[in-house]
């Protein structure tokens, strides 16, 4: 299964077709919810499924009630390209973002939304999600939204 940044441009023709799912929809679509990002992760066009980040696969195992119920989730989502989603230069243009969007009144409560945002932005990626940390990235930094 291709692993990190590289794979991407291979697996897709266009940077703008990429869409990463939040666990937020994630945990959604495991709970049978019905909402609306959950409707559209079960809409997407098999040569658009998602790919997932590393750092989603770790809130959604850490989520697990027990070993088993990871190792399920874990099986059903390997089925997906896992991107690495953090570096040494990410750090520090999500660090550069956090700050910006302080300094214009918005504090981003989990570390991991911001590198997910972050990553989405620096690379043109849509972002699928269910997460109000999101909005003030969509509006102050130019995150796409699916």
């Amino acid at each position: 299964m291709p692993c990190g940044r590289a794979a991407i441009g291979h697996r897709r023709a266009r940077p703008s077709d990429v869409i990463i799912v939040d666990s937020s929809v994630w945990i959604g679509h495991f709970r049978a919810a019905e909402t609306e990002p959950v409707r559209k992760l079960q809409t997407l066009e098999p040569e658009l499924g998602p790919l997932l980040g590393d750092i989603i696969l770790l809130e959604l195992l850490q989520g697990a009630r027990d070993a088993a119920q990871a190792l399920l989730i874990e099986q059903r989502l390997r089925s997906f390209p896992v991107l690495s989603m953090l570096d040494a230069d990410l750090a520090v243009k999500a660090a550069a973002n956090y700050r910006l969007l302080r300094d214009r009144g918005t504090t981003i409560r989990k570390v991991a939304d911001l590198i997910i945002g972050t990553y989405c932005i620096e690379y043109h990626h849509s972002l699928l999600h269910d997460d109000r940390d999101f909005e003030p990235m969509r509006i102050h930094l130019g995150l796409q939204v699916h």
